[in-house]
């Protein structure tokens, strides 16, 4: 069974500030977009509401603060990362004529994470969780009766 954490809005734009400084190219974001729109996106990524894996409320407080800016990158951008429509690294750049090739090498799973730096980091970070775990069913041991009509 899971915790639910509180998602604090001042601890997560003091570990985040790119997403609440303004620039001239970011308008930066208020709490109640942070709170109303970036977070319910980032529940559904990051399950905080008691029936997770994550048993610690410390892990489950990062886990949610990065899925939170993770999903803030992709859907505003930053003061610093301004949101852009590549998707990858930069594999190769030319500056005459410009030109830019991305690279995208992923496996399927985690390649909406590795978008930005803070769902790669979420990506490793969840790695204790993700990991499959098999509970076999208990069920009771039924032993064979001798009766008239053999063995049932």
């Amino acid at each position: 069974m899971g915790v639910i954490v509180p998602f604090d809005f001042t601890t997560w734009s003091e570990l985040f500030p790119a997403f609440v400084t303004s620039t001239p190219q970011f308008t930066a974001l208020t709490e109640p977009q942070v709170v109303n729109l970036i977070l319910p996106i980032a529940e559904q990524y990051n399950r905080n509401d008691g029936g997770g894996p994550v048993n610690n409320a410390g892990v489950q407080t990062q886990l949610l603060n990065l899925m939170v800016a993770h999903v803030a990158q992709l859907m505003f951008g930053s003061a610093t990362q301004p949101l852009s429509p590549l998707v990858g690294r930069i594999s190769n750049a030319t500056e005459g004529s410009v030109s830019v090739a991305t690279d995208f090498p992923t496996t399927p799973g985690n390649a909406w994470f590795v978008q930005t730096q803070w769902g790669a980091m979420w990506w490793q970070m969840a790695l204790p969780y993700r990991l499959g775990r098999y509970r076999a069913k208990i069920t009771p041991q039924v032993q064979a009766i001798n009766g008239a009509r053999g063995f049932w």
